[in-house]
């Protein structure tokens, strides 16, 4: 044990190695965010568009997209790391480093995204949908005027639980040499049984996901109609 505990970096010599992992780990989740937002929508809006009852039922897309949907959700991520190797180095040219679990982090949550978006149209009163078709807008005027406003709550607060969930899965990239915080917990404190380094990653992970998830909630209160 004292062995174990001398081998611990001191805490004045951590902050150095957690700034670069802590850098690397903001710029993937922050890029994964905003894709995984991007493709995100749009496939939630088709998927409620087409569902029966929707503005635009068309069984056989509604059916096409829930199954890749149904099929991106049930992959563990860390399966998906190796799953789709050739796919990430055709995209960013590399399995390794932080831009290469850019990839799998976006493929992984969109699905999850997309049901978020889902849900939270399905939420938008029907008697709003109902007005804007009788006053003569078009599906896409709807889906651009009353559907996607009125949705703005639980759109930010679902993004906000799929940043806290891409958080998690950046650091399980670590395992895979993806850099970030998890990759310096791994290398440091699980590999090199520094207890020092692997308090203090945790530790910064669990603050950001709490300044994540405060800064989004916030944002919710104050976009809420209700």
């Amino acid at each position: 044990m004292s062995a174990v505990l001398a081998a611990s970096t001191p805490w004045g010599d951590i902050w150095p190695l957690l700034w670069p992992a802590l850098q690397d780990t903001l710029r993937m989740v922050v890029i994964a965010t905003a894709i995984t937002g991007l493709l995100g929508i749009p496939l939630g809006v088709v998927l409620h568009v087409t569902a029966p009852g929707g503005l635009r039922p068309l069984r056989p897309v509604n059916a096409v997209a829930s199954l890749v949907v149904g099929i991106g959700r049930s992959v563990p991520f860390i399966v998906l790391l190796a799953a789709i190797i050739p796919f990430t180095r055709l995209v960013v040219g590399t399995s390794l480093g932080t831009s290469a679990v850019i990839v799998p982090l976006v493929v992984a949550l969109v699905p999850f995204y997309a049901r978020v978006v889902e849900q939270a149209l399905r939420e938008v009163p029907g008697e709003l949908v109902e007005m804007a078709r009788a006053s003569g807008a078009s599906r896409l005027q709807t889906v651009r005027k009353v559907l996607l406003p009125e949705a703005i709550p639980g759109l930010i607060g679902g993004l906000t639980i799929t940043l806290v969930a891409i958080v998690g899965f950046s650091a399980m990239g670590g395992a895979v040499g993806g850099g970030g915080l998890g990759a310096l917990s791994i290398d440091y404190g699980y590999n090199r049984f520094d207890g020092n380094v692997m308090l203090a990653t945790v530790v910064l992970l669990v603050a950001i996901v709490q300044i994540f998830q405060f800064a989004g909630d916030l944002l919710v209160r104050r976009l809420s109609h209700r």
